[in-house]
């Protein structure tokens, strides 16, 4: 009858543990004490323990942002941690000797602590404008010029603090993704940036475009052309060159278009023969000769001075000079290049002289037979060259005539002494002129010989 009782009695015991809604005595899940909790109890408890921790993000030692695990997207998946907390709660009893170990002995479950992420959460709450310090801003490399040096180098470029948004809330999430839902609770989830985080410079020291304008500028900006014109003097230097630095193909060179641009300007601006040119007269008219009448001057060779001003910069040099001439005067002071000249009025009949805008001699003369059609040449020549004594053949004759000084300046016509001749001046010329030459007094051509140099101009009108 006892043991009837004892078993009745263990029965009854049993039954009542089969059907109890809490966990046995003795009972934990991940360490935690449940006993005599319910599920929805422990379901408490397990996410509050879970959800302690924050997520701190650092910078060079330094907390910048702090936020929980909710306020970056991440949440308890409670159906999910239900489902594991109910499955444990199950296994405490799946058998009778299942249920008399958990009573005797109690029991420890491992379950998972699943998490769920909501990305929109994580993007509003996770933002760079949110951190403690302020950004500092990047500096990007740049060139720069040393005036007093005439140096160019590289100031380096200065790495700032900026970062992306994307950046930091991708980092966060596979920072946190990596240590949470697991069976442990984590502690405080702390993420440093790294480095290579930040965004750096837009243009840096070693960009090779720019090395390449700081080498090509270095290799041309200490060149100098001073160009001489008599008085006047034009200079060129890097203020100018800049402008002709071409960059194509990883190549730096100078502009054969622009360096010719150049060289025609100067030409346009100082080239005087072959140009038309205006005479102030001793008389004081104002006298136009056309182009074609102008002969005497300075003509730029632009092909020459092109590959000379090339040079020069290539060299990088300092230098004072002229301009590479084709023709040449005797003397300029910029474009006005006749300080001294021959003065020959034909309708006057008189000469003059002048020399550094002084007239130092003067003299009636005969010119070219009118009647005869052997005119004097009218137009600006230079003296071709000087020669004492000469004889004077004139075309379609075979004897010449001996002269003194003989200085010749177009097609065989030149100025000379003619001391066959008693009178010089008034109307001579129209029925017993010259065969084209200006014939002088013995004492005016030795004069004019003597003291006007090969080149210099003689105008005559």
């Amino acid at each position: 009858a006892l043991l009837v009782v004892i078993i009745a009695v263990s029965c009854f015991y049993l039954r009542r543990e089969w059907d109890r809604t809490t966990f046995f005595e003795s009972t934990t899940i991940n360490g935690y004490n449940v006993s005599g909790k319910k599920p929805e109890e422990v379901l408490t408890l397990l996410k509050d323990e879970y959800t302690k921790a924050n997520v701190l993000v650092t910078e060079g030692g330094r907390q910048e942002a702090q936020w929980t695990l909710a306020q970056v997207g991440y949440t308890i998946d409670e159906d999910a941690l239900m489902s594991g907390i109910e499955d444990a709660f199950g296994k405490q009893k799946s058998s009778i000797p299942v249920l008399l170990d958990s009573l005797m002995n109690g029991n420890s479950f491992e379950i998972d602590v699943p998490f769920q992420f909501d990305p929109q959460v994580l993007s509003s709450t996770v933002t760079v404008a949110s951190f403690a310090d302020a950004r500092v801003e990047n500096v990007d490399a740049k060139i720069v010029y040393d005036q007093a040096a005439k140096h160019y180098s590289i100031t380096p470029e200065v790495q700032g603090t900026l970062l992306n948004d994307s950046d930091i809330r991708q980092l966060v999430q596979q920072s946190v993704d990596a240590v949470i839902g697991g069976t442990e609770p984590e502690p405080d989830i702390t993420i440093a940036i790294p480095e290579s985080y930040y965004i750096v410079p837009s243009v840096l020291s070693t960009d090779p475009d720019m090395n390449l304008k700081v080498n090509t500028f270095n290799a041309y900006d200490k060149a100098v052309i001073t160009y001489v014109f008599g008085e006047e003097k034009i200079v060129l230097d890097w203020n100018t060159i800049c402008d002709w630095v071409m960059f194509e193909g990883g190549q730096g060179y100078l502009s054969e278009e622009k360096i010719r641009e150049y060289v025609m300007g100067l030409a346009g601006n100082y080239n005087t023969i072959y140009y038309q040119r205006s005479f102030h007269t001793t008389g004081g008219n104002d006298i136009v000769f056309s182009e074609s009448d102008n002969n005497y001057g300075y003509l730029i060779d632009e092909e020459g001075e092109y590959a000379q001003l090339l040079a020069d910069i290539q060299a990088n040099t300092q230098t004072e000079r002229e301009p590479v001439y084709a023709y040449s005067g005797i003397g300029r002071h910029g474009r006005d290049d006749m300080a001294s000249y021959v003065e020959v009025s034909i309708g006057a009949q008189h000469l003059w002289f002048y020399k550094e805008y002084q007239l130092v001699y003067e003299t009636d003369v005969v010119t070219g037979c009118i009647a005869k059609n052997t005119p004097t040449q009218t137009g600006i020549f230079p003296i071709a060259y000087k020669e004492s004594p000469a004889t004077l053949i004139p075309s379609n004759e075979t004897n010449g005539t001996k002269v003194q000084y003989w200085m010749p300046f177009f097609d065989g016509q030149g100025l000379h002494d003619a001391t066959w001749r008693s009178a010089f001046g008034g109307q001579i010329y129209q029925t017993n002129g010259s065969h084209g030459c200006v014939n002088m007094p013995y004492s005016a051509a030795e004069y004019i010989f003597n003291n006007a140099e090969t080149g210099t101009p003689v105008v005559l009108y």
